[in-house]
């Protein structure tokens, strides 16, 4: 008698986990396909981060030419812009 109920239990054990187990995977996936994309935003922000800072890098290298060649810190100050200006549209068109 006493192994018809354990029989009885394990079964009921049994169909209370299927239903689980088949809906776990799915909530897996959905929680992946959100990651990537999350992943993929994530690496293009970095992207246009890296050519922004190279941008600056490089302008303030070429002001740093103009003023030592001797311009006027004014024509050195709008190269640096438009230098930056540029860079920023890289930047908005590689996300």
């Amino acid at each position: 008698m006493k192994w018809n109920v354990r029989l009885e239990v394990g079964v009921l054990a049994l169909a209370l986990a299927v239903p689980f187990v088949a809906v776990g995977p799915v909530a897996a996936y959905a929680q992946t396909e959100s990651k990537e994309r999350r992943d993929e935003r994530q690496s293009g922000r970095q992207e246009s981060r890296d050519i922004r800072q190279e941008g600056r890098h490089e302008a303030r290298s070429q002001k740093a030419e103009c003023k030592s060649s001797g311009d006027s810190r004014s024509e050195c100050r709008q190269e640096k812009r438009s230098s930056k200006q540029e860079t920023r549209g890289a930047a908005h068109e590689a996300r």
